[in-house]
């Protein structure tokens, strides 16, 4: 669950579905139901505050919970991590000194600013990342031919660039599998929209079905299933058990 969760959710540490109404967590995806009274050690919880009662005493909270996730999620050194942890503490630069393997004063105050910086760095690319395509600039005016009409007004496709784009990516015909997966935004979404005529929009999918038919077109079936998710293609429900084609 923490791939496809924005900011805001890993900061809470659950997310909250609006289509079943309930706070999933997502670090062990426990559920409490909106409208439900929770008792837990003799006291009487609402949902959202169950949940909150929850993440404590299972994980401790989200910053222990998430500074122990992989690398590959956190970008974090072993030394960043553990200056994170200390710096969690409350501990002064002497204190830290004492506890860590770092050689002097001068060292742990140059972690700080360096993670500063990094926090920093972190918001301009969720920006960026953010208006990725708002600032685009319009093309010029030029004679439109009528195979290269829009048939994608979300993304400005035209059915020839689409046939070109799916030929090139699909060698091995448009039933098998794509070779080399796009990089490039306008691409990249062809491509998945391909890959999604597979699903029945009609269907509710366990997450298991969907990765085996995602694996019919493409090996990497994580990274295109929480594409799916990002791009507004597909939806699911907060523990992630089903998941459904958009239609709208």
């Amino acid at each position: 669950m923490i791939d496809n969760s924005t900011l805001a959710e890993l900061q809470n540490g659950y997310r909250f579905d609006q289509h079943a109404k309930s706070y999933a967590c997502l670090f062990c995806r426990q559920i409490y139901q909106q409208g439900i009274i929770y008792p837990m050690e003799e006291v009487l919880y609402e949902a959202e505050k169950a949940m909150l009662v929850h993440i404590q005493q299972s994980h401790g909270s989200v910053f222990e919970t998430l500074i122990q996730l992989d690398k590959k999620y956190t970008g974090l050194s072993d030394v960043q991590r553990e200056m994170l942890l200390l710096f969690h503490e409350g501990l002064s630069d002497k204190e830290i000194l004492e506890r860590s393997s770092s050689g002097s004063i001068s060292t742990i105050r140059q972690h700080r600013f360096k993670l500063k910086e990094k926090e920093r760095q972190a918001k301009i690319f969720l920006a960026l990342m953010a208006n990725l395509d708002s600032g685009r600039v319009p093309m010029k005016d030029s004679p439109i031919h009528k195979e290269d009409l829009i048939v994608d007004s979300r993304y400005g496709i035209s059915e020839t660039e689409r046939e070109k784009v799916l030929q090139t990516y699909f060698k091995n015909g448009l039933d098998g599998a794509v070779d080399i997966f796009p990089s490039k935004e306008k691409r990249k979404i062809m491509v998945l929209q391909h890959i999604l005529k597979r699903f029945d929009q009609d269907k509710k999918y366990s997450e298991k079905e969907v990765n085996d038919i995602i694996k019919t077109a493409h090996d990497d079936y994580v990274t295109v299933r929480r594409y799916f998710i990002e791009y507004g293609f597909m939806d699911r429900n907060s523990d992630g058990s089903q998941y459904w084609v958009i239609t709208d």
